[in-house]
């Protein structure tokens, strides 16, 4: 199995691999901060191990999460765990962020994570309940590394319509 994953974005196709490593994400509303004096934006998330998921065949192919799946698979093979683990995210170059259908004040809300939409001078996370976060800037970075171990999951995510990703 896999170790911790530990990525840099530093252009819009890396974040788009970074959104797939993200997709379903557990997020605590209360780990999301903003500090505007930094130009960051950061949160801790609960993330699914998609690249350990044994069941790779309805990923995209050539995905990013579907080619190390399939790797990681062949060295597990038989192994049929879901895992999850903690996962730190930092956007750096944020000079504004907007919000929709989120209450900073619902510190106890727990959001999850579709994807992200990459946009000039901007990315867009989007949640849940049509609830997201616009990061916007000029030049936006991002850096994702895995905290700490990952845990078993009951179940693996699945969308309206049983697609899994």
């Amino acid at each position: 199995m896999s170790g911790p994953l530990k990525l840099r974005a530093l252009d819009d196709e890396d974040l788009g691999v970074v959104s797939a490593f993200l997709q379903d994400a557990i997020v605590p509303l209360a780990e999301i901060e903003f500090v505007p004096g930094e130009k960051r934006f950061a949160l801790v998330a609960s993330r699914f191990r998609w690249e350990n998921c044994p069941e790779t065949a309805d990923m995209p192919a050539g995905s990013p999460v579907a080619r190390s799946a399939a790797r990681d698979v062949s060295l597990a093979e038989g192994v049929a765990a879901y895992e999850r683990v903690s996962c730190g995210v930092a956007f750096e170059g944020v000079e504004a962020v907007r919000r929709r259908g989120l209450d900073p004040r619902e510190r106890g809300r727990i959001l999850e994570l579709l994807g992200m939409r990459i946009e000039a001078g901007a990315v867009t996370l989007e949640f849940a309940g049509s609830a997201a976060l616009r990061l916007e800037g000029a030049r936006i970075t991002c850096r994702m590394s895995d905290l700490g171990d990952p845990w078993p999951a009951q179940s693996r995510p699945r969308h309206p319509g049983g697609e899994a990703l």
